[in-house]
């Protein structure tokens, strides 16, 4: 670096005036005080200092006038930054202090003041909530490409094998190969079909179960649980692996014990996500029970790998049976652009488990939880099933395009209760800028889908639950209309959206039309506690317990 860079150079180089006034306040202080003095009433120097000072002098002062020029013009630069409106952050812990236990509740709150686009900081991280139509589209059709990567988190760390995962691993090329698999491979339309008569065997062991408990209160949302786990286990494992059994590797309670604890840790707000420097405090004692579970689940994982690989050991042209089996294939392509490693099949069976057990289990609880306060449209719903199906045979998933009303129930469900009320979080990949407002890199970025649906700009009495408003509307669920996105949109949109959707509208049109449902005795609809616990997913916070009575001729329940 050559000597100081005079004013006049200084100034053709700095536009902003307050920065040349910085800069220039700086440059005077050093060679008016201290060691870089150029005042005439400084000391003689000594002979031997004489020929060296001038040199570290300008060395010295060149650098750290340079420095200071840096640490500007990056304060310049965020000052310029116009970011979305939001709360006044606290030092340390930024807007934390106004998210209760209920996040897409105290966000919405929150929008209510601040508008469809709002800036947070949950401690020192910056998070953007889009709680709009208009915004939900931007974020996830417009610019979806930058806001297809994920945070980093303990749960994705701890839970998902680091990242290995369909949901938690980063935009990429490992990504984008495992989301090829899942719409080729995992949950093409061919292969569902191929598995519908799995759907259909535990559909009929639900309802002979609900049977032989008629007339006495069931946890709903155990019945529910177990078909799903059961179809999930068949479709994705090959067989029921949580059946009570002496050889079994886990139970059925512990396993569904697993799953609801794995979908509260993966949506928590971990304070350590937040701010990092005091991540290894683990204060809420999050990552503890993240790892704790991690060892259970792959315990469970590494047996299922262990009895697949054997059964594939030495057959010629083997046959895949179950999506295990193709992710094994899979892992032994020499042509995959990532190799797919033993823990990333892991990471993957363990998604399509938990994925195909929680949404639906939770959506149709909450679907007869409504129907129990409204019996209206329970009778409304029979009076389209008797007419369209019949009272001498059970519904297929065939028929569900033919019942409106049932299928209104499904999507009014999904408005009011989203299994993921903020969708999964989005990282930004680059600097954006949305409705006018940056959006710098490495933003956390939330749709409010439950703000969504509670907009009274979009739905009539949007707090009341009525099917009847989507009668007539070519609104669906599949990620094109923005009004309802229960399974998200664009790229990172839930992959296996249309099989849980076959078992939510499935299950939801079976209970219907073979109970008439009602609450324990003594206990009136008013009484029905409907809150719910917030996680990745968001269930009742208080199991439904209700009465399941016959309402189809008897011989049909000998299934």
């Amino acid at each position: 670096m050559g000597p100081l860079m005079t004013s006049e150079n200084i100034q053709k180089t700095i536009i902003n005036k307050d920065y040349y006034n910085h800069f220039n306040a700086l440059i005077t202080a050093l060679t008016t005080f201290g060691p870089f003095s150029t005042d005439k009433k400084s000391p003689p120097l000594q002979a031997s200092q004489k020929m060296d000072t001038p040199t570290w002098v300008s060395y010295a002062a060149a650098w750290i006038a340079t420095l200071a020029l840096v640490l500007l013009s990056r304060r310049l630069r965020r000052r310029k930054l116009k970011l979305p409106p939001g709360p006044k952050p606290w030092p340390i812990i930024g807007n934390l202090n106004l998210i209760g236990p209920l996040p897409h509740r105290s966000i919405h709150d929150l929008s209510q003041e601040y508008g469809p686009i709002m800036h947070l900081k949950f401690g020192s991280c910056p998070v953007v909530v889009g709680s709009s139509v208009e915004m939900a589209k931007v974020i996830l059709k417009t610019h979806d490409v930058t806001f297809a990567s994920r945070p980093k988190t303990a749960a994705g760390k701890y839970t998902t094998y680091n990242y290995s995962d369909i949901t938690w691993s980063p935009y990429g090329s490992y990504w984008r190969q495992a989301r090829k698999m899942c719409l080729m491979e995992l949950f093409s339309a061919k292969r569902l079909d191929s598995y519908e008569y799995i759907r259909k065997e535990e559909m009929n062991a639900l309802l002979k179960g609900l049977y032989k408990s008629s007339e006495t209160p069931v946890n709903l949302k155990d019945h529910l649980s177990t078909v799903s786990l059961n179809v999930i286990s068949r479709m994705v494992l090959g067989k029921k692996y949580t059946d009570e059994t002496e050889n079994s590797i886990v139970s059925p309670e512990e396993f569904k014990k697993m799953l609801d604890e794995l979908f509260l840790l993966s949506g928590v707000l971990n304070i350590g996500d937040s701010i990092p420097w005091i991540d290894f405090l683990d204060l809420q004692g999050y990552i503890k029970r993240m790892k704790a579970l991690s060892k259970k689940f792959d315990r469970f994982l590494e047996h299922v790998l262990d009895e697949h690989n054997e059964r594939r050991k030495g057959v010629k042209d083997y046959v895949a049976k179950d999506m295990v089996d193709v992710l094994l294939q899979l892992a032994e392509d020499p042509n995959l652009e990532v190799k797919l490693e033993r823990h990333g099949v892991k990471a993957f069976t363990q998604d399509l488990i938990a994925g195909g057990t929680e949404s639906s289990a939770v959506t149709v609880e909450w679907a007869i939880s409504e129907l129990l306060k409204k019996p209206e449209i329970f009778d409304k719903a029979t009076e389209e099933l008797d007419r369209v199906i019949g009272r001498e045979r059970w519904v297929e998933e065939k028929d569900i395009v033919n019942l409106p009303f049932v299928d209104a129930i499904a999507k009014e469900t999904m408005r009011l209760h989203p299994v993921a009320p903020m969708l999964v979080p989005r990282f930004s990949r680059e600097d954006i800028q949305i409705a006018g407002y940056d959006i710098p890199k490495d933003t956390r970025v939330l749709v409010n889908v439950w703000t969504i649906g509670r907009d009274p700009t979009l739905w009539d009495s949007p707090n009341e639950f009525c099917p009847d408003r989507f009668i007539g509307k070519a609104i669906d669920v599949k990620g094109h209309d923005f009004e309802l996105l229960p399974f998200g949109s664009g790229r990172r949109m839930c992959p296996g959206y249309s099989l849980g959707l076959k078992v939510i509208q499935s299950s939801l049109a079976n209970l219907l039309h073979g109970f008439t449902w009602k609450l324990p005795p003594n206990m009136k609809k008013e009484d029905l506690n409907m809150e719910e616990i917030f996680g990745l997913s968001t269930p009742k916070k208080f199991p439904l317990v209700a009465v399941a009575e016959p309402r189809l001729p008897a011989h049909l329940y000998s299934l």
